[in-house]
């Protein structure tokens, strides 16, 4: 097919050039797909109702992604790692514990080290960062038309997909990769059907400066009413120590803790901490809060449709892997679709579909299930299933081959 280009100047009612590739939905999952692909040669075009400017300076909003190591690569070949505007910060130590708002954590923990990785175990990136460097790859790259702020149609046949934008511009692609979040129109429409399992919590995101240094140590903290992450990010001049926090609370609670005035809601951080090895610590930028549900869509296909990250499936941030399950759809993705390319096979053909379901969502659901049993043995205070999971938490920090083999999962690798 003809490749397209970043200008789209094309008047309103006319043709587009067509597409292998319509993403529709410009996130990071959906735009590190269009970046990913486009490099190997396949014409992409991405649909979102935002407008995606090339560089965005937006002020620090204190919210952050951990990026596996799987999804780092995957970021590197779609050339989008090298031009984060802000340096990422390694996580090389991450310490689990168990406790109790207000008390310290149970002598029973498990720790990953240094020792049991040859690599860092994740990155933290700004989310303004991953931003700003999706933008710029998206509109620096052959290949690839970026189609925003728009909104589209999709009519979807056996043979390939009409894309009718709402000025009345058209184009055909192969296939229509839905990236267009939790509330899939394009699943909706599609008739895939949706189970959620809803948690009763929600998420604080936040950023916090504190009095000692992080050392690159991540730590998530079990309580009764959910569980309370620390991940570290990169200092600047004002705040040389910065850590992220995500603290699930109950709905309802959680809210009115993020409206705390920020000595206070700095006091409640510290309760929730276990420990006391960052010091004093003091609230920085915006307090985010998201009602927090797993969801799976039945199936990730129909004719013509592929479904990706939130739009195939949601889960429980209780071990940092939302972003990244989405990124390893992308990495099986990108990985059967230029193999395809290449051999000249149709890219929305029912046979590349059934490869893609079949590599995704059996891994999908055992993460769902293991994120989902997490939060129900941990946000709980049943003293005997406290004995019973400090017990296990114990027992697999004793065991150096299991600690690896629980860290390569989660890095993705």
């Amino acid at each position: 097919m003809v490749a397209s280009t970043v200008h789209d100047t094309t008047p309103a009612g006319q043709t587009l050039p067509d597409v292998d590739v319509c993403i529709v939905g410009a996130g990071p999952v959906g735009a590190t797909l269009a970046c990913r692909l486009a490099k190997e040669g396949i014409t992409v075009a991405i649909i979102d109702r935002a407008d995606l400017p090339p560089m965005e300076h937006p002020d620090f909003d204190g919210r952050a992604y951990a990026i596996a190591a799987g999804p780092k690569k995957l970021l590197e070949e779609a050339g989008v790692w090298e031009v984060l505007p802000l340096e990422s910060c390694p996580i090389e130590d991450i310490l689990v514990t168990d406790g109790r708002p207000g008390e310290p954590a149970s002598s029973l923990f498990l720790e990953f080290t240094r020792d049991d990785a040859s690599q860092p175990f994740g990155w933290m990136v700004e989310a303004r960062a991953l931003r700003v460097a999706l933008n710029e790859t998206l509109h620096t790259q052959p290949n690839l038309t970026v189609l925003a702020p728009a909104e589209a149609t999709v009519e979807r046949q056996a043979d390939g997909a009409t894309v009718r934008l709402h000025d009345g511009r058209t184009f055909r692609a192969s296939v229509v990769v839905a990236a267009d979040g939790r509330k899939s129109r394009l699943r909706s429409q599609a008739g895939i059907p949706l189970t959620k399992l809803s948690y009763g919590q929600t998420a604080i995101v936040c950023a916090i400066a504190h009095e000692f240094p992080h050392d690159n140590g991540a730590l998530e903290h079990f309580l009764p009413a959910g569980p309370f992450a620390q991940l570290p990010m990169t200092g600047t001049e004002s705040h040389p120590y910065l850590s992220a926090i995500v603290w699930s609370d109950k709905d309802g609670v959680a809210e009115r803790f993020a409206a705390l005035p920020d000595e206070v809601f700095a006091r409640e951080i510290e309760r929730r901490m276990g420990n006391t090895r960052l010091g004093k610590v003091t609230p920085v930028g915006r307090r985010w809060t998201y009602p927090l549900s797993a969801q799976y869509a039945q199936r990730y296909t129909d004719t013509r449709l592929l479904l990706v990250g939130d739009a195939a499936h949601g889960i429980h941030p209780i071990a940092g892997q939302g972003l990244n399950l989405g990124f390893r759809d992308i990495i099986a993705l990108s990985d059967i679709m230029i193999t395809a390319h290449a051999k000249g096979e149709d890219l929305g053909g029912s046979a590349l579909l059934a490869r893609y379901q079949a590599r995704c969502r059996p891994a999908n659901m055992l993460m769902l299930a293991a994120t989902d049993t997490l939060d129900r043995l941990f946000s709980n205070n049943n003293p005997v299933i406290r004995l019973a999971r400090d017990l296990g938490i114990a027992g697999v920090n004793r065991f150096p081959k299991l600690r690896k083999a629980f860290v390569r999962h989660a890095m993705g690798m």
